[in-house]
């Protein structure tokens, strides 16, 4: 069952012809060697395991375990052109939202739901879930959640099993979701976590606190995926944390399409020289590239086996700053310094003989009915360093445009980090402080190595950073996500009792047309502060080898990009 939303589908932008998604079921494919390893590159390293986390919630740790995870991570996922689809394995259709007032919601699972161990899927798997995105002290110690976001789980009221079966989810009165399709679900087995010393998660916050620290730490082996970790003699998963998972089929998978590869694995490849390089070698069958570079990608033409699809997706480049630095706390000068920076320049240099999106908004992409170009009403990325300069003098700034210095004659300084490993967030780097010289700041470039990048981020580490966002069609979790206060995931410590006032409207109605109004309201309301602006959509690509498999799509909709369908990937 499909409920259809507008989406925030793919532009595609060049490359070669996507290949068709394979049928559904069927025998494994007769040319290729059943029993070779099939390895999927990941483009960078995964710090954590657990994805209600801040260290966990990224895209890496996404795609090194779509394998075995519920599609989606919790049970659904948006294909290709932005409709929302639900894990089969797990749930037999759509929620029901079964009332208003308290707002309710009722999933049917799926008969014989179970987890690669036998056992069933339960109405405390549903309850574990709430409780690592809560934010609830009483659910669990907060200081080891570590919650990416508890905008979703800080409303639940109650999760219980009815009597026929079904699991109600229960929200606070007054509360409202006009994506409530798109909410709950099931991340990992909650009997996992009690027969590994934490029976009494559900009444201890401490235990449970322990108990998703040991999940972030710990690969589990108990899922309700198509394929789960591979077990070494000491009953150890196959797997090293930002390195690589080897699976094996769950031959107790109860979703629809049965897998077929025998043995998958997901491995770190950084640098897409290496993953280009790599995929012509034989040594892996595909990668979604963290980075974008036509003449790399070119090199694949040379045989027709190599495909390539390049686009613009739901992936998204921001700048953040951060205002625990002294001189970034004030407006005029993070005015001064967004406004000098050239967003367009910079994606024509990083991106060259490549057309990127314009991205003037933080939660709709152009082509979307929702999207309005606030940012573009400002000189926010304008790169106008004489507006800039203006901003300053007014303000009351020293050597403008020279030497820059507060009111108080201090000089302004401060860093922009990068991947040492990035040329293109290396070049980025270059780019931003030949801008900023042009206001006076001689901007610091300080390299981080990427198995660091969690902690730069998650420790605001940082007084300039870019990074990527990958969203989905869904739009009412990111003002709070990006915005609010209290929000794990606002790393550059923004705060702002106006902004956190009109993130609540976001979900004060089941219109979700109203709902997109509140939201671009969000985000006018955070670019007048200066905060974290888009830069562009990112140019994206996914590379693959035909003839070793099957089914690859490129899916700019989905976190786990073309993995959003590995339980459908065969060998040709």
């Amino acid at each position: 069952m499909a409920l259809t939303r507008r989406a925030l589908g793919g532009i595609t932008i060049g490359g070669s012809a996507a290949l068709t998604l394979a049928a559904c079921g069927g025998n494994q494919g007769g040319g290729a060697d059943n029993d070779a390893e099939l390895v999927w590159a990941v483009s960078y390293a995964w710090e954590a395991w657990y994805m209600t986390t801040t260290t966990g919630n990224n895209s890496a740790t996404n795609q090194a375990m779509s394998a075995m995870t519920p599609a989606g991570k919790i049970g659904y996922d948006f294909d290709p052109e932005g409709n929302i689809f639900y894990d089969d394995a797990i749930f037999a259709g759509a929620p029901e939202l079964v009332s208003e007032e308290p707002m309710t919601l009722k999933y049917t699972l799926t008969e014989g739901a179970q987890w690669s161990d036998g056992k069933p899927v339960r109405v405390e798997d549903f309850i574990f879930y709430w409780y690592s995105m809560s934010g609830n002290k009483d659910h669990a110690n907060q200081e080891l959640a570590i919650p990416s976001s508890t905008d979703w789980g800080a409303n639940v009221a109650s999760i219980e099993q009815a009597e026929d079966g079904t699991i109600v989810v229960t929200y606070v009165d007054g509360y409202i979701d006009p994506e409530w399709a798109f909410t709950g679900g099931v991340h990992a087995p909650s009997h996992y976590a009690e027969e590994n010393g934490f029976e009494d998660w559900q009444n201890d916050p401490d235990v449970m606190g322990e108990a998703i620290k040991w999940f972030n730490e710990n690969l589990w082996t108990v899922v309700t995926g198509p394929y789960k970790p591979k077990t070494l003699e000491d009953g150890k998963p196959d797997a090293k944390l930002g390195e690589y998972v080897k699976y094996e089929i769950n031959d107790k998978y109860m979703g629809s399409v049965k897998p077929t590869i025998k043995n998958f694995t997901t491995r770190t490849v950084e640098t897409l020289a290496n993953e280009v390089t790599e995929l012509r070698q034989g040594s892996i069958v595909g990668c979604w590239p963290n980075e974008f570079l036509l003449e790399e990608l070119e090199k694949l033409d040379e045989a027709e086996e190599f495909k390539y699809e390049t686009y613009a997706g739901s992936t998204w480049s921001h700048l953040d700053l951060n205002f625990k630095n002294e001189f970034l706390a004030d407006l005029p000068l993070r005015q001064a310094v967004l406004t000098a920076i050239d967003n367009v320049d910079l994606a024509a240099k990083i991106y060259p003989g490549t057309e990127v999106p314009w991205k003037g908004n933080h939660f709709f992409n152009e082509g979307d009915a929702n999207y309005v170009d606030y940012i573009g009403e400002t000189t926010l990325g304008s790169g106008d360093i004489e507006a800039a300069n203006q901003i300053l003098t007014d303000a009351g700034y020293q050597g403008v445009g020279d030497a820059l210095k507060t009111k108080d004659g201090k000089e302004v300084t401060f860093n922009f980090r990068y991947a040492d490993d990035s040329e293109p967030a290396k070049l980025m780097g270059e780019l931003i402080q030949s801008y900023l010289a042009g206001i006076g700041i001689d901007l610091e470039l300080k390299s981080f190595a990427t198995d660091e990048f969690a902690a730069v981020l998650s420790e605001a580490k940082f007084d300039l950073m870019s990074f990527a966002w990958v969203s989905d069609p869904a739009f009412t979790v990111g003002p709070g996500q990006f915005f609010a206060s209290d929000s794990g995931s606002n790393y550059g410590s923004y705060s702002n009792p106006e902004v956190d006032e009109a993130i609540t409207k976001v979900r004060s109605t089941f219109d979700l047309d109203e709902a997109a109004d509140f939201a671009n309201q969000v985000g006018e309301l955070a670019t007048a502060d200066a905060y974290m602006i888009p830069l562009y959509q990112r140019p994206l690509s996914v590379i693959w080898n035909s003839n070793l498999v099957e089914g690859v799509e490129v899916n700019g909709n989905s976190q786990s990009g073309p993995l959003y369908n590995v339980r459908d990937w065969k060998r040709p």
